[in-house]
């Protein structure tokens, strides 16, 4: 069977489990839209919440930007790993004793205050539309390769799939639905690297492939990478160009980002006891964790791979998997001097993403309307392919190269409809329930819920056909953002009892303007700006950390200026920080 057949066959089977699941859960009441009825097994929950957390980001784009950054790119595993820890020891488990639906009922209810809960709704919709950009550009990426469709014809489908079982099943479909694509994402994430690692290195291992020889050199991986790259008049893998404050800047922001993200905290208010919540996240933390230790290994694998395959290869000669990655747009070579070799050396090939002019060049490749500039590569290569074009490099079966397809689209999807179900939720039970009709039915209820879930399916979509970055960097920014706006008000809403609305709001309102604003100036104003002229030298995926400065400085002040909290506040922070007992999730 050809491979274009078995990746047909796998992912089409993929699909049908997930969308049999959404019918089989389909949701009939707003506790089972919104919470799953408070009824997930802590280890179901746990592999959801995995499910939910490594996106596309984690599955396709992290160990790409390992294996083009080298040491710089250790900033997104190291954050993201520490940030989960950071979430699932000391926010979990309180928030879930709160027992609210969503984090802006949350501060809403612990800043006693309807305007709170607005802005926090303004947050979540901040931050979930610029994850949610990531995680379809990841599906169009996808489809665009294995379905052989244009990008944004792979973007549609992607978001026809996610409305389905996002907006028929709700939390408890998209609960059980994540479970399977866990199933699906590790399984499809781990057998190309051990059978690559075995391949290199002869360790069936990736996390001890990664610290072996390469078979027949004498020389570690690390070490035979740093020598292809230097061959080639690139900087050594290990070598950094970021600074230390950067470096700081960005991994503090994807810690702090990730204790404030509106998606993954709401799964821990499906556990029946908080003690369920703090099992699941330490199921959650092993089930990441597999994935985690094993980007490294996948980078350097895929970089090594890469490196000794392409180069100065006549363009003739060039493996069949460069030409269906250029098919798809993602690969592109223009000959710059007309040798017909494929040279790639230092420098950054193009301005931005290749545009093709609809012709071929002598050599047949497809030509280029924009060229890289004078000095620089031939080669573009999208950083975003290569977790999944590993597998067709190193020429391994097509059933294996089916999977990290399935695999790559239930990492999108599942986050991509945690997300949307976030911004529903926050539509229809935190504006509208809470603000606009109170006396809504909660069919009314759960109907505005799936029309606000379809309407945020299109903007989504909008998104990931007009990307602002490769995945991984947009994802980064909605870090940014979560840092700089929730992860304070909730700390300070669970460990001083001395925050009031006033400072809650204020601290938002500072951390969200500041962190947006030199976001959008720095990516899309002056996005030819260098460390010099940022910051304190804080790239926009770092400023996260410095608008959660100012989101605190501002938080304090003001309320140390304006009215403490009443005693029924008080005492309520008092309560959720004992560590027994739970109240149920109130509906309202």
């Amino acid at each position: 069977m050809d491979t274009q057949t078995l990746i047909y066959l796998v992912v089409g089977a993929t699909f049908a489990l997930y969308i049999g699941i959404a019918i089989w859960t389909r949701a009939g009441s707003t506790s089972e839209y919104y919470v799953a009825s408070k009824g997930v097994h802590p280890v179901l929950n746990g592999m959801a919440t995995g499910a939910d957390w490594m996106s596309a980001a984690s599955f396709i784009s992290m160990a790409g930007i390992i294996a083009f950054s080298g040491y710089d790119g250790s900033v997104y595993l190291m954050g993201w790993t520490g940030g989960y820890v950071l979430l699932a020891m000391c926010l979990a488990p309180y928030l879930r004793k709160f027992g609210k639906f969503t984090v802006p009922e949350f501060v809403g209810a612990r800043y006693y205050s309807q305007t709170a809960r607005v802005v926090a709704v303004i947050c979540v919709i901040f931050i979930s539309f610029t994850y949610v950009a990531g995680q379809m550009r990841g599906v169009g990426i996808v489809f665009s390769r294995y379905l052989e469709v244009d990008i944004n014809t792979g973007v549609m489908i992607g978001m026809a799939i996610v409305f389905f079982y996002s907006v028929l099943g709700g939390m408890k479909g998209i609960t059980y639905t994540q479970v399977a694509q866990y199933c699906v994402m590790i399984f499809a994430y781990m057998v190309p690297a051990i059978y690559i690692s075995m391949m290199i290195t002869g360790n069936p291992i990736p996390q001890l492939g990664f610290g072996s020889e390469v078979i027949g050199t004498g020389q570690s991986v690390i070490e035979r990478l740093n020598g292809l790259g230097a061959e080639l008049g690139f900087d050594a893998y290990t070598d950094g160009s970021k600074s230390t404050l950067d470096i700081f800047a960005i991994t503090m922001a994807l810690m702090v980002g990730t204790a404030g993200l509106p998606h993954v905290i709401v799964r821990f208010f499906t556990t029946p006891t908080v003690r369920d919540a703090r099992k699941s996240a330490g199921y959650a933390l092993l089930f990441i964790a597999i994935l985690y230790t094993t980007a490294p290994a996948v980078a350097a694998f895929a970089r090594t791979n890469l490196l000794t395959s392409v180069p100065n290869t006549a363009y003739a000669d060039i493996p069949a998997w460069f030409k269906t990655w250029e098919n798809a747009g993602l690969i592109a070579w223009m000959d710059k001097n007309d040798d017909g070799i494929v040279q790639y050396g230092p420098g950054t090939p193009f301005a931005g993403n290749p545009t093709y002019s609809g012709e071929t060049g002598p050599a047949g490749q497809r030509l280029l309307s924009n060229a890289p500039a004078a000095g620089a590569t031939e080669l573009y290569v999208d950083r975003d392919i290569m977790v999944l074009a590993n597998p067709e490099i190193a020429g391994l079966p097509g059933w294996v190269i089916a999977l990290i397809a399935a695999g790559g689209l239930a990492a999108a999807l599942s986050t991509a409809a945690g997300l949307l179900l976030v911004i529903s939720t926050s539509i229809s039970h935190d504006l509208l329930k809470s603000n606009i009709k109170p006396d809504i039915s909660e069919k009314g209820e759960l109907l505005a819920a799936r029309i606000s879930a379809g309407v945020a399916v299109v903007i989504a979509g909008l998104f990931g056909i007009y990307p602002p970055a490769f995945v991984a960097q947009v994802v980064a920014f909605a870090f940014g953002l979560a840092a700089a706006s929730f992860f304070p008000v909730i700390v300070m809403g669970i460990f001083s009892k001395r925050m009031n609305k006033e400072g809650a709001i204020a601290g938002m309102v500072v951390g969200l303007t500041f962190t947006f604003t030199y976001i959008v100036y720095y990516k899309f104003i002056e996005p030819t700006a260098g460390a010099n002229e940022w910051w304190f030298g804080i790239s926009p995926e770092g400023i996260g950390t410095l608008g959660m400065i100012f989101n605190f400085i501002a938080a304090v002040v003001v309320s140390r200026i304006t009215a403490q909290p009443p005693e029924e506040i008080q005492h309520l922070i008092e309560d959720i920080r004992v560590p027994r007992g739970a109240g149920a999730a109130i509906a309202h």
